[in-house]
Formats: C-alpha cells, structure tokens, sequence
C-alpha cells in the first residue's frame, strides 16, 4: 500500500488544499496525518473538515490539544497562544468534537505514528542523530513517523552503527528497507526549514520505500486570512520565508 503522510496543517486550508490535490494526482491509497490539524492559521474548520473527509488515520498534536483544553495556554509562545485561544474562541462545536477524539501516537500500524516521537508523542522536537538514537532505542516499531518539529528530515540507523541522518528535499527518496528510522514528512501549514512549500511524503509499505515531496500552495491567501482573523503578523509573515 501506498500512503501519503502529512503533518502539521496549522489551519493552513490553502496548503491543505493544495496539498490533497497532489495527493489525488499521485498513486496513494490513503492519506495519513500526524497531527496538529489547528494553530497558527486562520482556517481550523476547513482543515478539520478535509481531514475527516480524507484521513484515514489522524492524530492529535499538541495544538489540537491545547485547542480542546488538554494542555494549558501557558506552555506554549505568546503567538501560539494567542492563536490557540482564538481557536478555541473560533471553531464548531463538530471541529471540537472531531479533535476530542484523537491521540497524539498509533501503534496498531506497520509504522509506529507519532505526532511528536516515540518517547515524547506531545512535545519532543526530534532534530537530533543523538534524540534520535534515544528515540529509536524504546520505539517498538523499526519504522516510525514523526511530526512536530515541522522539518522534512529523517534519520536511520543500521546494525551496530550509530544513528545519522538529515533534512530532506524535495523528491529525495529513501530506501527504508533495513535498519531502524525515524522519518518526519515536513510540515504541510507551516515549513521551517527554508522552504515555502508545502511539504508531505509518499511512503511505500510494500517496498519499504519513501519519497519527499513538496507543492505550491497560495500563500499570500494564506497570510491575508491570518491578518483579516487579527492573528500575530509574525505567523503571516514567516510563510513566505518557510520558517
């Protein structure tokens, strides 16, 4: 089976969007996501409503979380925050309900599903060989996927080595079928690692096979909805930048 995964939607609908519609292009069966559908953008219940409508499994990030009250406002930055209670403030009784009912990590898969990592599926940022070797020491499956840090990259290790590993451009392909990894799609909402454009991956459960991709999207759409919602400027203007 083939799947595309993605990450770290943010409320982002015209990333969203634009990303499904590469997804639909592609040979993916189905879509995974690994969490925080809500945060910084200025579409919650879009994004909500196009992955009920398209995931077949979803998770709860810690921006979900905070959105439905299981974290406090208070652990996270003064732009998160802010956009977090405006979400709270904001969004549908049915996208409260939809986010009530997910969790932050999924072991019943081929791939162990993280929003955060293994050791950590709310908040740790696994950017790291040396986070990653500790991750790969507790986690049950020899294949996991991570979201959170909002970086496409992935990390492996083989037999008697240590862990290594990097961030990813856009058509790199991994070969995942030995060794134990860590492999993180990139953010869908909000890239931080240089690159604008929206991010996601195909990954290949039969060959054991993965391949970055990224699509354009309107971000100028984007950063005028934060602004037309009175969101942080800062969460507009970083769109352009991929950080």
């Amino acid at each position: 089976m083939r799947v595309a995964v993605v990450s770290d939607i943010h409320g982002n609908r015209q990333a969203f969007e634009a990303v499904l519609d590469a997804i639909a292009g592609s040979d993916c069966q189905e879509m995974w996501c690994l969490g925080d559908l809500v945060g910084y953008g200025a579409n919650p219940d879009a994004c909500v409503e196009l992955a009920r409508r398209h995931a077949a499994i979803c998770l709860a990030g810690n921006h979900d979380l905070v959105v439905r009250d299981a974290l406090p406002l208070e652990e996270f930055s003064r732009g998160a925050a802010l956009a977090a209670q405006w979400t709270r403030e904001t969004i549908t009784r049915e996208t409260r309900t939809y986010l009530d009912e997910l969790e932050p990590a999924l072991l019943e898969e081929p791939v162990g599903l993280y929003h955060a990592s293994p050791r950590d599926p709310v908040w740790e940022y696994v950017l790291s060989p040396l986070q990653a070797e500790m991750c790969l020491d507790v986690q049950q499956h020899r294949v996991c996927l991570i979201g959170h840090s909002h970086v496409a990259l992935a990390f492996g290790r083989q037999p008697g080595d240590l862990a290594t590993g990097q961030t990813q451009d856009a058509d790199e392909q991994l070969e995942l079928s030995s060794g134990e990894w860590l492999v993180n799609p990139g953010s869908v909402g909000q890239p931080r690692d240089g690159d604008p454009r929206a991010a996601w991956l195909e990954l290949d459960l039969d060959a054991w096979e993965a391949i970055y991709r990224r699509t354009e999207y309107d971000i100028g759409g984007a950063a005028a909805a934060i602004r037309a919602a009175r969101l942080p400027a800062s969460l507009a203007e970083r769109l352009q930048f991929g950080q």
